[in-house]
């Protein structure tokens, strides 16, 4: 557990309602708008806000992915309503993958404490490609809002995976390109001249992901 702390702790960068008074417990029973939630009256908030055991579990990884990322963010942990920041849990089972995505607004640090992965990220000025294999205890820098993701390439001592990820903001957002095209509204004539992606390609994934249209 003193690792998840470290890593934590390590990674609160931006400003907060911390800088004006020392926490803001979310609300929940109160809407929340662009900023976060409300916060909770002091003598409501308890100790139990400022924990959260969601990430002490694997995952599902019954999925096409084989994979699954679990959020801790300020919709699953109270407290970390206005301190910019937030973790998450990724498990991958073997050949899993995490399919290109970005987090919009948010920075990240990725330590993956078991396992072999290919990671990579793009950048989004020269179009380069940063691409490496990590192991077992490394870290991998994820500049803010660039298109990432990582394979299993592990053998039997390195399965099943498990990583934590630390995220520059509360309110943690992951658009994933799969979702994005084969999981929405966008029409196949759209995705296939502005991708170059089949039509019987694109109706096909289309039917694997959900999307219409």
């Amino acid at each position: 557990m003193a690792v998840f702390f470290i890593f934590m702790f390590s990674f609160i960068l931006s400003t907060s309602y911390a800088a004006v008074q020392d926490f803001c417990v979310a609300d929940y029973t109160a809407p929340s708008n662009p900023s976060g939630y409300s916060c909770k009256r002091p003598e409501n908030v308890t100790v139990d806000d400022f924990v959260y055991s969601g990430l002490g579990v694997a995952g599902n990884t019954s999925n096409i992915f084989r994979g699954t990322i679990t959020v801790a963010s300020y919709n699953e942990v109270p407290s970390l309503n206005g301190l910019g920041l937030s973790m998450a849990r990724i498990d991958l089972a073997p050949g899993g993958v995490v399919p290109l995505h970005k987090h919009p607004g948010s920075n990240e640090i990725f330590l993956l404490v078991k396992g072999k992965l290919i990671a990579a990220f793009i950048s989004s000025d020269t179009n380069t490609v940063y691409q490496t294999v990590i192991k077992s205890g490394d870290l991998f820098v994820i500049p803010n809002a660039l298109l990432h993701g990582f394979v299993n390439i592990g053998g039997a001592k390195y399965n099943p995976v498990v990583a934590f990820a630390s995220y520059s903001s509360e309110s943690l957002h992951i658009q994933t390109v799969d979702n994005s095209l084969f999981n929405s509204t966008l029409s196949t004539e759209f995705i296939n001249r502005t991708t170059f992606i089949s039509t019987h390609e694109t109706r096909r994934l289309k039917a694997v992901f959900g999307g219409t249209n």
